[in-house]
C-alpha cells in the first residue's frame, strides 16, 4: 500500500520474521523516540537501545511463530511507524486480534501515517479472518484516529498503567467488528 502527499511516498506493508527482524534498528528508533515523547506503550524512560531493541527481536520471533503480525510504514529515510495484531489468541478466541504498539515517529505525526497503518492492520486481520479487533490507548490522539476510524470506544480504566516519566495514566478501551 503507498500513500503518497506531496512529500516522499510512504508505504505500509506486512513483515516476515526475516524482515522484522533486518526491520529491528528502525523499529527501535521508532519507539525509542515514542516514548521519549511520552507515550505510554509499556516502557518506562529512559528506554536504552538494547532494552528496545530485545522487545523488537521477541516480536520478530512471534511473527515467525504465526502469534503477530507486524506492519510497518516507510519512507525513503527508513522506518516512520508500525503496528502489531497479535493473532495468537486463546482457543475459544480465534476469530479475535489485539491491536498493539501502535507507534507513530514524532517527525511523521499528523500526515496519515497512523491512519494508513490502521486501514492496512485492518485489511491484514481480515486476511487473517479476524472479525473482531480490540486495543487499548492512552493517547487523546489515538483515541481521535481510532474514532474516525469506525472503532467503538468501550470504556477507561484509570490508573492503568505509568507513563514513562512516572505516574498513572487511564488507558481507554476500543473495538471494531471486521463484517
Amino acid at each position: 500500500m503507498n500513500e503518497g502527499s506531496g512529500a516522499a511516498a510512504v508505504t505500509v506493508r506486512v513483515l516476515s520474521g526475516p524482515q522484522a527482524h533486518a526491520a529491528v534498528p528502525g523499529l527501535t528508533d521508532v519507539l525509542l523516540d515514542c516514548v521519549a515523547g511520552g507515550a505510554s506503550v509499556s516502557f518506562m524512560s529512559p528506554l536504552d537501545r538494547a532494552t528496545a531493541e530485545g522487545f523488537w527481536h521477541n516480536v520478530a520471533l512471534e511473527v515467525e511463530q504465526g502469534d503477530r503480525i507486524l506492519l510497518a510504514a516507510e519512507d525513503g529515510e527508513g522506518v516512520l511507524g508500525t503496528v502489531q495484531l497479535v493473532v495468537g489468541q486463546p482457543p475459544n478466541q480465534p476469530h479475535r486480534a489485539d491491536l498493539s504498539k501502535m507507534l507513530v515517529h514524532r517527525r511523521a505525526r499528523r500526515l496519515g501515517v497512523g491512519a494508513a497503518l490502521m486501514r492496512a492492520a485492518e485489511d491484514a486481520a481480515r486476511a487473517a479472518g479476524k472479525t473482531l479487533l480490540v486495543l487499548d490507548t492512552a493517547s487523546p490522539d489515538a483515541e481521535r484516529l481510532y474514532t474516525r476510524a469506525g472503532w467503538v470506544k468501550v470504556g477507561v480504566i484509570p490508573n492503568y498503567a505509568l507513563w514513562p516519566e512516572g505516574g498513572f495514566c487511564d488507558t481507554t478501551y476500543f473495538y471494531k467488528a471486521m463484517g
